[in-house]
């Protein structure tokens, strides 16, 4: 796509004009939270350490002041399913698993 930005040196041309131009979409964060749900569906089949730290039910104190946003609560929200309890009673069905994930990277959200 460098050719699209190719222009005399007096132009000015934002990268969302180059995308449209280009009829691209930017799709970094899109393939992230798609991996990312691709490797919880593996975590979570599999049930070990990894499983206990996901889900967060290990014994000890929160820390003071916001808690930071986990990964399940950030997934739940782009899978649309609203709720953890959910998108964990799905991932043990694969097939709906993978459904999930490729209707939520095709939306786009």
């Amino acid at each position: 796509m460098w050719f699209l930005r190719r222009m005399p040196w007096t132009a000015k041309k934002t990268n969302e004009r180059v995308l449209n131009e280009a009829n691209k979409r930017r799709s970094l964060v899109r393939t992230i939270r798609k991996r990312q749900a691709t490797f919880l569906g593996h975590v979570m089949r599999r049930g070990k350490l990894e499983h206990l730290v996901t889900t967060g039910k290990f014994e000890g104190k929160r820390s003071k002041g916001r808690q930071r946003e986990k990964i399940m609560d950030g997934l739940a929200t782009w899978l649309g399913t609203g709720k953890v309890l959910d998108t964990l009673a799905a991932v043990k069905d694969r097939d709906l698993w993978r459904n999930m994930i490729d209707n939520a990277y095709k939306q786009g959200t």
